[in-house]
């Protein structure tokens, strides 16, 4: 059984080797993962993928392969009836309808009534404007409609109100083996590029070779040269998860382009908005972060800084503490953004919604303002004209 699923992690294009296999079955021998296909997950991914870069083919492989297997995610801090979140019938309003819906009035008030809700609340409700439920226009629960709620137990985003999501949240780190269907992504970035010569010689110097040994009366002498590096140091920051799903195979593409272009390249996940805290992980979320001012002292402000995201959020979630949809965040987004933008001499943002679409949305109208206008549409006259700002 298992030899099939080694098979299918090859073909998949993860470099895993027979004795890594082996590995794993002596591991399993020992008991390591005995009874749990969560504990044997995370064991084989241990056992036989070797590069982080290569976890999202693992997923696919092993969810491919044991169809039906359900691994389980952390539990929530409050059970929440799974009855009361049943999928019965989605409401659809129209525009008329959608404005005649009055936002509770701010984040403090919506979660001082959900904490009521969960008080008094007793049963399952549907198609209501009060409890938690579905298919109604009430602030909390599924597939409904409010202007400002809290979505609960829906899996993806329909309207793009929720100030809060209630959910086990897992992300996909972006593959960068992804091959490009064009070429014009790596061109427009080798634009940013910049060589020099640094370090030992370990580089024959032909020309300079020549001359040397013309000079020396035709005796052989040879001149090395230090390797011709890309020395533009690039950080890269990317939105993943939520109103970013539509846009993960583009942002692959740029993730790809610029692993293959930049040899000085750092990347980090964030969700929505920058905060005190990014991710190098999505797999493992909340176990790994980095502390956002640790990166401003870690690198400095000769790197460019490419933040990668559609900047479609709550305005609360920018411009208030505590108003991540995720966690309670200390500091609003914006006074971090505003630190990495006063700390790195050139940064863009990198959006890919088309640009007609942003009149409509105020967080991304209040994200541009914040850039100071370096805001460009990911697509490539978006990404040439950001790589024209950096290079400057």
């Amino acid at each position: 059984m298992l030899i099939d699923f080694f098979q299918q992690l090859r073909k998949a294009g993860i470099p895993v080797s027979i004795m890594e296999f082996l590995t794993l079955l002596e591991a399993m021998q020992k008991h390591l993962a005995f009874g749990s296909a969560e504990n044997f997950y995370y064991l084989a991914r241990l056992c036989m993928v070797k590069d982080e870069t290569h976890f999202d083919k693992y997923d696919r492989v092993f969810m491919e392969y044991f169809k039906g297997i359900t691994v389980s995610v952390e539990d929530l801090n409050q059970e929440i009836p799974e009855e009361w979140l049943r999928r019965v019938a989605e409401r659809f309003l129209t525009d008329e309808e959608k404005q005649q819906i009055q936002a509770m009035g701010g984040l403090d008030k919506l979660m001082e009534t959900l904490k009521k809700r969960f008080e008094e609340q007793k049963e399952r409700h549907q198609g209501g404007s009060k409890w938690i439920g579905t298919g109604g226009t009430s602030p909390f629960g599924a597939y409904g409609y409010n202007p400002e709620g809290i979505r609960i137990g829906q899996s993806e985003s329909r309207h793009r109100r929720a100030v809060k999501v209630w959910e086990k949240r897992e992300f996909k780190d972006f593959d960068d083996s992804v091959e490009l269907g064009t070429r014009n992504m790596k061109v427009a970035l080798r634009k940013l590029r910049t060589f020099a010569r640094e370090g030992e010689a370990l580089e024959l110097d032909l020309p300079g070779t020549i001359r040397a040994t013309a000079g020396n009366a035709g005796f052989l002498d040879i001149k090395m040269v230090p390797e011709r590096h890309n020395k533009v140091k690039v950080l890269l920051f990317l939105d993943v998860g939520g109103s970013m799903d539509p846009h993960v195979e583009i942002c692959e593409q740029l993730f790809s382009a610029a692993r293959s272009e930049f040899k000085h390249l750092e990347y980090f996940y964030f969700h929505n908005f920058v905060y005190e805290r990014v991710w190098r992980d999505n797999q493992r979320r909340w176990d790994a972060h980095h502390a956002t001012d640790s990166l401003i002292n870690q690198f400095g402000p000769d790197y460019k800084l490419v933040i990668v995201g559609d900047a479609s959020m709550s305005p609360y979630e920018i411009h208030l503490p505590g108003g991540s949809v995720e966690h309670h965040n200390p500091e609003p987004g914006s006074v971090w953004l505003r630190r990495l933008t006063d700390h790195y001499r050139r940064a863009v943002w990198l959006n890919p919604e088309p640009r007609e679409q942003w009149k409509y949305t105020p967080s991304i109208q209040i994200t541009e303002q914040l850039m100071a206008g370096q805001m460009f549409p990911l697509n490539m006259d978006g990404i040439d004209r950001a790589i024209k700002y950096l290079g400057t």
